[in-house]
């Protein structure tokens, strides 16, 4: 993906970004310097068609990243869900490895849950998002290309 790129429009995730592909994975690889690790994702706008990017937190299963569309628990989904519906081919940065993946969206209730479980085991928050809002929030798999 080398097309045009639109930066983060909220100043924390720019400078995340920034910080994070600046250092070609080695600093700002934790979400918000909380210790919690953090992925980057490189996906294409469905309004602009420009590369975005969004810091994620690290979600691995053996079968590949949980990608979770919690947005704290907001009534609406973030914008990248979106992104990632209409064009699942992403571009996933974990520290200083890149991986050039597509993303499946999860909708069996089972195989969601367990996904979001694995989720909640490293950001436990996810949980109380889960309450918070009436949405079913997105589950996204990531699987090579």
């Amino acid at each position: 993906m080398s097309e045009a790129y639109l930066p983060p429009t909220i100043d924390w995730v720019a400078k995340q970004v920034e910080l994070y592909e600046g250092s070609g994975g080695t600093e700002g690889t934790t979400l918000l310097d909380t210790g919690l690790p953090c992925i980057l994702v490189t996906h294409r706008g469905v309004k602009t068609g420009a590369l975005r990017k969004t810091p994620l937190m690290t979600v691995k299963v053996d079968e590949g990243y949980v990608l979770i569309g919690s947005y704290g628990g907001a009534p609406k989904d973030p914008t990248w869900v979106a992104n990632l519906r209409a064009n699942p081919d992403i571009t996933l940065r974990d520290r200083t490895e890149v991986f050039e993946l597509r993303v499946r969206e999860i909708t069996d209730p089972e195989e969601r849950q367990r996904l979001y479980d694995a989720g909640v085991a490293v950001f436990p928050p996810y949980a109380d998002y889960a309450k918070k809002t009436d949405r079913v929030i997105p589950v996204f798999l990531t699987e090579p290309r």
